[in-house]
């Protein structure tokens, strides 16, 4: 069997990079995407979903160097999901292993 997930959307803080102890590089770095629409009382809501991203080795490396906070990007990945307490109460969260990651905002003019 095989999972995977793919999400769009920007960078909520540059990504911290940080090493196993055996030197194996991760990248970690939160997306949000959005989804506009319109409530049943005619009045536009958006909702934001927040997703907690890990990439590792190579990918790792070249998240770290690369993305920055508000950057639009695509993850593709296996989902798994996080489940803890904070202040007697249960909180989940998703978090991906990311595959591939894609920049999807064009260089800015200092970066050519």
């Amino acid at each position: 069997m095989y999972q995977s997930i793919t999400v769009i959307g920007r960078l909520g803080k540059d990504p911290e990079m940080r090493f196993t102890p055996s030197g194996q590089g991760v990248t970690s770095f939160s997306v949000a995407t959005d989804r506009s629409y319109t409530d049943k009382e005619g009045n536009h809501a958006k909702e934001t979903t927040w997703f907690k991203v890990n990439a590792w080795g190579k990918l790792a490396e070249t998240c770290n160097t690369y993305l920055q906070k508000g950057k639009l990007i695509l993850v593709e990945g296996r989902v798994s999901v996080s489940a803890y307490m904070k202040d007697d109460k249960p909180v989940g969260s998703l978090e991906l292993t990311a595959n591939t990651v894609k920049f999807l905002d064009s260089k800015s003019e200092e970066e050519k």
